[in-house]
């Protein structure tokens, strides 16, 4: 406890990290209090009511919801949040890596990364006008009792524009905080959604499970909190576990100076693709619900939005394998090490510069990313073994146990801990641990 204390204190002496956190907490309080303005044309208080029987709890909405804090099921003005703006990022990091044109332009520094951005805002305003459109397509069908009729004229025009609008605010937050706060901005907007529900859930839970068996429920719930305690270490194992290859470089003589002749380690990360195989999995089975009738009584409906099915599983599971092979052989590169290595003067023991270096690295690869799928694939169907372990616990409560929300929550806050150690570190203070340093994702996509 007195080391807690210590490094909170040292954490607020330092005039640039207080300002950082100051910062970053005032541009989360105005993008949460924005959450809750509802849209112009609606009746909060019929609203409410209707809430109670909205198909937003489940499938792709529930995600929606979850990743935007609530606010798509209460209609606000950042109901879409800053999704448009990570569809548009992913696609466009996909483009770089498929086109060539694109690839040379992120080659070119920072006046490249600039126009790559600047194009990523201009593909966010459609992406966010096309959602808009399909959310107030969803707004008349399920909440049309909450639309005040004298505001129906002006409803559709005024909701795109404002939606439109409210996702670039959240997006230009998510700069900010970046810039001059403190971690990923648009990482931290995501997480502060996720993070939102956290308390209802455990309230719902609670009340639930002092419903059904009192005393005993209590003991229930208490056996689950320490289950997500376990899961959530192990899966800051999972995005830290890395495969030390050992690396040598050769001595060089300068002048009366002598360069390299160190003995280094190239770090081979198990979880390299990060929370995006488990995201385009859930995109391929949303896309098939959609086709075979979303939202309707139909068996095909019902299975792929029943996540305790013991088939959803296995097809999830397998999308998710198969697309952790396929995103991190499409971000990681061996070859491109490999040249790397040699340029510098590096070797790994016992293995020919080139391309023989190439195929050694990309074959530990290989070997790593099977464990790492399969982690992932168990983290992604978590949520619907723990509501099968632990009886009627409650959909809202399970979510939290693994898929793409606990994923995000473990990786932005291992991020924003290694950039407080970092500062630290910086001014000769103590790290936030005594066993050794934090250490963020590293990934190729950080979301």
């Amino acid at each position: 406890m007195k080391k807690l204390i210590t490094t909170l204190r040292n954490i607020w002496s330092i005039e640039e990290l207080r300002s950082k956190i100051t910062y970053t907490l005032l541009l989360i309080l105005i993008y949460v209090i924005g959450t809750h303005i509802v849209l112009p044309g609606i009746d909060p208080n019929i609203l409410v009511d209707l809430q109670k029987n909205s198909k937003t709890s489940s499938g792709l909405l529930g995600l929606l919801d979850t990743f935007v804090g609530g606010s798509f099921n209460r209609a606000s003005i950042f109901a879409l949040g800053i999704m448009p703006y990570i569809s548009a990022s992913i696609f466009m990091q996909l483009m770089t890596i498929l086109v060539p044109q694109i690839s040379k332009i992120q080659k070119e520094g920072e006046s490249g990364r600039k126009k790559i951005n600047q194009w990523t805002r201009y593909l966010t305003v459609g992406v966010t006008a096309f959602q808009a459109v399909a959310y107030i397509s969803f707004l008349t069908s399920q909440f049309n009792q909450a639309l005040i009729p004298a505001y129906t004229p002006y409803f559709w025009t005024s909701t795109v524009i404002i939606l439109t609008t409210g996702t670039l605010f959240v997006m230009w937050l998510g700069e900010k905080i970046t810039d001059k706060g403190l971690g990923n901005g648009t990482s931290i907007v995501i997480m502060i959604g996720i993070l939102a529900r956290l308390p209802q859930a455990i309230y719902q839970e609670w009340t639930v499970r002092t419903a059904e068996r009192g005393a005993g429920g209590l003991l229930i719930m208490m056996v689950e909190i320490v289950f997500l305690i376990a899961v959530i270490m192990g899966l800051i194992m999972l995005i830290q576990g890395t495969r030390k290859v050992p690396v040598n470089y050769a001595k060089q003589i300068v002048g009366n100076r002598q360069f390299g002749g160190a003995r280094n380690f190239l770090p081979l990360k198990v979880n390299a693709s990060g929370v995006m195989p488990i995201i385009f999995a859930q995109a391929i089975l949303f896309l098939i619900a959609f086709i075979t009738g979303l939202g309707k009584t139909t068996q095909s409906a019902n299975f792929l939005n029943d996540h305790t099915n013991g088939w959803y599983m296995l097809i999830y599971s397998v999308a998710v394998i198969a697309f952790t092979f396929l995103y991190t052989a499409l971000i990681f590169n061996p070859k491109q090490m490999a040249e790397d290595l040699k340029k510098s003067n590096g070797f790994i023991p016992g293995v020919k510069p080139g391309q023989p270096t190439a195929d050694y690295i990309g074959t530990i690869m290989d070997r790593i990313t099977l464990p790492g799928a399969v982690l992932l694939a168990v983290v992604g169907i978590l949520p619907g073994l723990c509501q099968l372990a632990f009886v009627h616990m409650t959909q809202s409560f399970s979510t939290f146990f693994g898929g793409t929300s606990l994923l995000i929550m473990v990786g932005v806050i291992l991020d924003t801990l290694q950039q407080i150690e970092t500062q630290l570190l910086m001014r000769q203070y103590d790290g936030l641990m005594n066993s050794g340093r934090v250490q963020g994702r590293q990934s190729a996509t950080t979301i």
